[in-house]
């Protein structure tokens, strides 16, 4: 059993970060991976590692034994590519940490050992199982499954994504999904043989009008067109076009709009046509009343050690998304407070790391 500090907890921090582990390189994601499972076997886990072939290996932690327990959700990949250490390499200043991933998430894995560490197996309420992840930034489409099975098991799910800016954890996020959208026409010379030409860039103007009128703020609904491709030469009429769309949604029911209104995309002009394919990715996490009951719950808990938990919530979304239809308590944003994520500032506020641990180290004991 070991004192929370944030003194003891940086090492492991920097070790973490300078441990670069982009989502689409599995040796890198395996790296970390291996860290993670020598720490928590050295703290009393024993730790399996769930081998995939296509990305990095999830490494599942479980302190206890039999059903009901809690799970704690951590990922293991970064947005940064391989050599970004190199201008952006950890380092602390004016009590803060910076470095690639050191907030999104590696300073949750920190969170997660140093609480464990903290207890004795006694101390633990119920049975604690870790799943560390390697691709939640990319969908986490080779670690859906798991996480949803384990969260079946499960009497509470908890997610170290890092903390909002005042202190709040996460209760409600919104749902993301993704378009590809393809437009086609006919190529032809723009001086000798234009108005035989179909212009696919043309077409897709229209489609992209149509898209971003999907957008209804009143319900926290966004589409977004956010990259754009076509043409070869400003000689050349495009026979080809495609775009990128992001959209979130707060309601499921929202979703389906959506969904239904970009398959129904027509083309506008004759002799064109449109491809649409993609879809939800995951589901809205909405602060229904199951939610407001946990973080109460939660709350009133900490209260009594003198924290003050307050509640937020983002646009962004997260694998604690993929928990919330099951009507399991879920609760995110355990991790440390940072900000500026999937930038060269990242960064995590040091005092955190402490108050983080001391915070999931009531829940693990006191849950019930």
């Amino acid at each position: 059993m070991n004192i929370i500090s944030r003194d003891s907890m940086l090492p492991l921090l920097r070790k973490l970060v300078e441990t670069e582990s982009p989502s689409h390189d599995k040796e890198a994601v395996d790296r970390v991976g291996a860290i993670v499972a020598e720490e928590a076997h050295r703290i009393g886990a024993s730790v399996d590692i769930m081998h995939r072939k296509d990305c990095g290996d999830l490494v599942l932690a479980k302190w206890g034994t039999g059903t009901g327990g809690i799970l704690l959700l951590c990922h293991m990949d970064t947005v940064f590519p391989i050599g970004t250490l190199a201008k952006m390499p950890f380092f602390e200043k004016d009590g803060k940490a910076f470095g690639p991933g050191v907030s999104d998430m590696k300073g949750g894995i920190v969170v997660t050992l140093a609480a464990l560490e903290s207890m004795n197996m006694d101390d633990l309420s119920l049975p604690v199982t870790v799943l560390f992840t390697p691709d939640e930034e990319i969908g986490s489409h080779f670690s859906e499954e798991a996480i949803v099975n384990f969260a079946k098991e499960s009497s509470l799910v908890l997610v170290l994504e890092p903390g909002m800016p005042n202190g709040a954890i996460k209760t409600w996020r919104k749902g993301v999904g993704e378009f590809i959208v393809r437009t086609r026409g006919r190529a032809a010379h723009a001086g000798g043989d234009h108005e035989n030409g179909r212009n696919a860039i043309e077409e897709m103007a229209h489609q992209v009008i149509a898209i971003q009128g999907m957008t209804n703020y009143q319900k926290g609904t966004t589409l977004n067109v956010g990259l754009i491709r076509g043409g070869i030469a400003s000689n050349v009429v495009p026979d080809e076009a495609v775009v990128e769309v992001d959209f979130r949604v707060m309601e499921s029911e929202e979703a389906v709009r959506v969904v239904v209104g970009m398959q129904a995309l027509h083309p506008v002009l004759i002799g064109t046509s449109v491809e649409v394919t993609g879809g939800l990715n995951r589901p809205p996490m909405p602060f229904t009343e199951n939610m407001r009951a946990t973080f109460e719950k939660v709350k009133l808990m900490v209260l009594q050690h003198g924290i003050h938990l307050l509640a937020g919530g983002t646009g962004g979304a997260s694998d604690a998304n993929l928990v919330a239809p099951l009507k399991i308590p879920v609760l995110d944003g355990l991790g440390p407070v940072g900000g500026e994520y999937h930038s060269e500032r990242e960064f995590i506020i040091t005092e955190s790391l402490e108050e983080r641990a001391k915070l999931l180290s009531i829940i693990l004991r006191e849950w019930k």
